[in-house]
């Protein structure tokens, strides 16, 4: 087993395969660490990649500009963001379609997933789990040495230098390998409790819960900041409002479909709480969610709202499968289970009344806020928070239903400081030579909150593009 190579990767992500794939088309040699048996992790679940100025876009006369991408991303985010990594990523973007491309990943367009948004968004065919394998299939044959069940516990540090790192197989035997330069893209700590109470103020799996994310405890920024790396970012998340998704309730089924949709939700007193039409912006759902402490809302309907979804279809999308007009056929039968299952998130009554004493809330609170509702219903304004006519449906009955919507996040926004080189750096904001990182493990590149509007597909977008950085300036510092 070699103990020495010119990179070490911590981790198999897009962020890392992307990095390692780049280390070794320069001419250098790379060992890609995961400690899950299986590659990618979270990279498996996503659905599309922002870009500027892709190919893609120019196919299709999309002539929203890297300046103006640059612009809005900055201004959305208060200028909290780092201004030159935030230009460096958005530069970096079109090309990294191209390359995604000659790596074997295919894209289904070049468009938008929410209403207004910039057309930056690049949906994959066959979502993460397709581009994790396209890139591991090219890393491969291209001689990346990628090692799977195999925890890396140390990043090792001489002086002034990164030179390599201390890791431990499956079976507990011991390695240290030592390496020119080392790359953390080891996925963020969305499961550490600990962390997401300290940084975030939420009791993680109580009103706040992770999708798609297994084992994600930080190792990655732990190490850094051991070797000296300054902190940014930590406590943020890309967090969003949804319905029930766990045991007994598949991804994006019919049940969720409903509850996200633009119709009435309350808070636990029964009260509405905003404008319904942010429903196609994760961030804030997410973050207006987020104000409940107790972690979750209601998404209330009735039969008339159900069967208008079933003959008109979704207005919200959920992921580019299921696109505005997509018909929830099955909601019936799965809200029956669950109520009959005796779920604690979905709810159905003969009237809002009994509705209300299911859920928790005073009767008269609900039916108030009911009743206001359909008078806005009625004629055509939301005299209280301004929902778009278009959205605004009375619920009349005869059964009516309530879902309870919860605090989720998609993955933890910050942990090391990096430059716009990707290149780690210390609290005095100098380069740690031969550290970098990218990905969910480091900060920078949003203010508070993850720009949906702006850069739908963003995160994914910053590990891959952050990776390549990463990789092309490694590349530099070793000489290749």
């Amino acid at each position: 087993m070699p103990t020495e190579t010119d990179v070490v990767v911590i981790g198999s992500g897009v962020c890392g395969l992307s990095a390692a794939i780049t280390v070794v088309e320069g001419g250098a040699g790379v060992i890609v660490f995961e400690k899950q048996r299986s590659l990618g992790g979270t990279s498996n679940f996503f659905g599309g990649i922002f870009a500027v100025e892709s190919e893609m876009q120019r196919q299709r006369y999309i002539d929203y500009s890297r300046d103006e991408a640059f612009k809005n991303i900055m201004e959305y985010n208060h200028w909290r963001a780092n201004a030159r990594l935030v230009r460096a990523v958005v530069d970096e973007s079109g090309g990294t379609i191209a390359w995604l491309q000659e790596q074997g990943v295919e894209f289904i367009d070049a468009g938008i997933n929410m209403p207004g948004a910039p057309r930056t968004y690049h949906p994959v065919k066959g979502r993460g789990e397709s581009v994790v394998k396209a890139l591991v299939t090219s890393a491969k044959e291209k001689g990346v040495d990628i090692r799977p069940s195999t925890l890396v516990k140390k990043i090792l540090r001489e002086g002034d230098r990164i030179t390599g790192v201390i890791a431990e197989t499956e079976n507990g035997e011991e390695i240290q390998v030592a390496a020119k330069a080392v790359v953390v893209a080891s996925g963020g700590y969305a499961n550490n409790k600990e962390w997401i109470k300290k940084y975030a103020g939420f009791d993680l799996d109580v009103n706040v819960i992770p999708r798609g994310n297994v084992d994600k405890m930080g190792d990655g920024i732990r190490m850094a900041w051991e070797v000296g790396a300054a902190e940014e970012g930590m406590g943020v998340l890309e967090l969003l409002r949804a319905g029930p998704a766990g045991p007994g309730f598949e991804t994006r089924n019919p049940i969720e479909m409903a509850a996200v949709q633009p119709d009435l939700w309350v808070d636990r007193h029964g009260e509405r709480f905003c404008d319904e039409g942010i429903a196609f912006y994760d961030t804030e759902t997410g973050n207006v969610n987020a104000r409940y402490k107790e972690g979750f809302t209601f998404s209330i309907f009735d039969d008339s709202v159900k069967q208008r979804l079933l003959e008109s279809g979704i207005e919200r999308q959920l992921g580019w499968e299921y696109l505005p007009g997509y018909r929830p056929v099955g909601i019936d039968e799965m809200m029956n289970d669950a109520i009959e299952r005796g779920s604690t998130e979905v709810f159905a009554a003969d009237s809002v009344e009994e509705l209300a004493g299911k859920i928790g809330i005073d009767p008269a609170v609900l039916r108030a806020t009911v009743d206001e509702y359909n008078s806005f219903c009625a004629k055509g304004h939301d005299d209280l928070f301004a929902k778009a006519p278009k959205y605004l449906w009375p619920l009349k009955g005869p059964k009516y239903y309530a879902v309870r919507t919860g605090t989720h996040f998609l993955g933890t926004l910050g942990g090391i400081k990096i430059n716009h080189r990707a290149e780690v750096v210390d609290k005095k904001d100098k380069v740690i030579p031969g550290l970098y990182a990218g990905g969910f493990d480091a900060g920078g590149i949003y203010g508070d909150s993850y720009s949906i509007r702006i850069s739908s597909g963003m995160s994914v977008g910053f590990a891959i593009n952050s990776g390549r950085i990463a990789g092309k300036n490694v590349l530099k510092y070793i000489g290749k």
